[in-house]
C-alpha cells in the first residue's frame, strides 16, 4: 500500500505579480458628450402625419357606412318599385282582358250581331247582310260560361262606376234538367288489340 508521502506532488507555480494601474491600461472614461435635442419640427411632423392618417381613416369609415345605408335604401326602393310595376302590369292586363272589354261594350249598349256587315273602303260598298243589328246581342258575354277574371272582379265599369264586371255577369244560366250519364264500361277501358 502506498501512502500519501510516497506520491509525487506537482509543484505550484508562483502567482504572477499584479500589474500596476498604469501597466493595466486603465484610464478614466471621458465625460459623455452632450446629446443633441431632437428637432421639434420632426416630432410635430410625425404627430401631424399620424393625426392626418387617423382622420382620413375615420372619414373613409364614415363614408363607407353612409354609402351602405344609401345603398340599402335604394335597394328597398327598387324592390318597392318592382312590386308596383307588377301590380300595374296586372291591372293593365285585367283592363285589356276580353271580359272587361265585353262588359264595358255591353254597358255602352253595343251588341254582337250574328251576321255582320263590312264596309269595303276601295269602293265604299257594304258587304254582308246589310241589315242593322237588333237591340239584343246574339252572344251573351255575361252568361257565365267563361271563367271569372280575378284581376277585374271589383273594377268598376267605364259607364257606371257603381257596377262591376262581376255584377253584370251574375245573370242566371239555364241548367238542363237532365244530364246524360256516361255509358257504362264493361271489362275496363276499351283498348286496341295488339299481337
Amino acid at each position: 500500500m502506498s501512502t500519501i508521502a510516497d506520491t509525487e506532488l506537482i509543484p505550484f507555480d508562483e502567482p504572477a505579480p499584479r500589474p500596476s494601474r498604469e501597466d493595466r491600461g486603465l484610464r478614466a472614461v471621458p465625460a459623455p458628450q452632450r446629446r443633441r435635442r431632437p428637432r421639434l419640427a420632426y416630432a410635430l411632423t410625425a404627430i401631424a402625419g399620424a393625426a392626418l392618417i387617423a382622420a382620413a381613416q375615420l372619414g373613409l369609415s364614415i363614408l363607407t357606412a353612409q354609402s351602405s345605408y344609401e345603398l340599402a335604401a335604394v335597394q328597398s326602393e327598387q324592390r318597392q318599385l318592382t312590386l308596383d310595376k307588377q301590380q300595374l302590369t296586372d291591372e293593365v292586363a285585367g283592363l285589356s282582358s276580353p271580359q272587361y272589354l265585353a262588359a264595358n261594350a255591353s254597358a255602352l249598349g253595343m251588341v254582337i250581331d250574328s251576321s255582320p256587315s263590312y264596309l269595303r273602303l276601295s269602293d265604299a260598298k257594304i258587304t254582308g247582310s246589310g241589315e242593322p243589328a237588333s237591340d239584343q246581342s246574339t252572344v251573351n258575354v255575361g252568361s257565365g260560361s267563361a271563367a271569372a277574371n280575378a284581376l277585374i272582379a271589383d273594377t268598376p265599369l267605364v259607364t257606371d262606376e257603381d257596377a262591376t264586371v262581376q255584377e253584370s255577369s251574375t245573370e242566371e244560366v239555364a241548367v238542363p234538367e237532365t244530364v246524360r250519364n256516361a255509358p257504362p264500361l264493361e271489362g275496363g277501358l276499351p283498348s286496341p288489340e295488339t299481337h
